[in-house]
């Protein structure tokens, strides 16, 4: 029989865990910084092809939370991977209140220029870059800031489109989606037949040959239409649900089995765990991560 001490300090302990955990969750977790690498070997992909590709998403950049300081360290880590090729899967901007100052696009978009690979930086747009302009929102058309800062930095963004790159004498195909959810504010200004600016037919008609092919989206949603023509899907949007137990995420937009790492469908799948938080700058279980996937090598993921 458990004593009336022994129930006080059962809930104590209770008490001090949950404090610890929230303690731990706002101020060290969202702070860290890790690189989670994979080794694959898509059937898709040639296995002797090597290529190895840096990924950051879900930057949300704002302070204190992800400021410039911060952005120049992600920068400078993902540099010194020396990877082939590095590509942003959008939601630059920031997408909650608990901020001190929201950065203009203008200069988190200079600093993301210093990203160097000899096959270059390559770039698509998230939900909350979209939302974030209302202009774009109103009107229903036209390109959001987020895109026209990252092009003034010399980082094309792919909206369905489809871009031949040649890597130690071989070619592949980098295909980059457009948003899923682009237009989900507009609701309150207009009937809406469909809130997605992505049309993954046209993405694809682009591809001229049968060289592989890597896809970037950046909701891992459109993954069970994504045909096996294409070897590897690079997405981001969750965050791995911010909170993340035992292999379970109790807030998981895209659902569970979409919700964080490596996923086979028709396809091979990464959903990056991203750098940022959105409502709040909260995380357990999910730190905030670079992303290096090389292709090529079958292995399992490490961090």
């Amino acid at each position: 029989m458990f004593s009336r001490r022994h129930v006080l300090r059962l809930m104590g302990g209770f008490g001090a865990f949950g404090v610890s955990t929230a303690a731990y969750g706002f101020g060290v977790e969202p702070a860290q910084l890790r690189v989670t690498r994979y080794d694959l070997s898509p059937p898709q992909w040639p296995a002797d092809f090597r290529l190895k590709i840096a990924v950051i998403a879900d930057l949300h950049a704002c302070d204190p939370w992800m400021s410039l300081d911060r952005i120049e360290g992600i920068v400078a880590r993902t540099n010194g991977l020396a990877p082939d090729m590095t590509v942003l899967l959008g939601d630059y901007v920031v997408s909650q209140r608990h901020v001190r100052r929201s950065i203009p696009a203008g200069e988190w978009a200079a600093v993301l220029g210093r990203l160097k690979a000899p096959l270059g930086v390559h770039a698509i747009l998230g939900n909350h870059d979209w939302w974030d302009d209302r202009t774009v929102q109103r009107e229903g058309k036209g390109h959001p800031v987020a895109r026209q800062a990252l092009e003034a930095a010399g980082i094309p963004v792919y909206e369905n489109d489809a871009q031949r790159l040649v890597h130690a004498g071989r070619p592949f195909w980098l295909a980059g989606l457009g948003d899923q959810l682009a237009y989900v504010p507009a609701r309150r200004f207009r009937p809406l037949r469909r809130v997605g600016v992505d049309d993954l037919g046209v993405t694809l008609g682009k591809i001229t040959d049968s060289s592989p092919v890597i896809l970037l989206a950046h909701e891992p949603d459109i993954a069970p239409r994504v045909p096996s023509r294409v070897a590897l899907q690079l997405s981001g949007h969750t965050h791995g649900g911010q909170v993340r137990l035992l292999g379970w995420s109790p807030v998981a937009p895209s659902g569970q089995e979409l919700s964080y790492g490596h996923i086979r469908k028709n396809c091979d799948i990464i959903v990056s765990g991203g750098l940022g938080c959105s409502v709040m700058p909260f995380r357990v279980g999910v730190p905030p991560e670079i992303v290096l996937v090389t292709l090529g090598n079958a292995g399992q993921a490490v961090s």
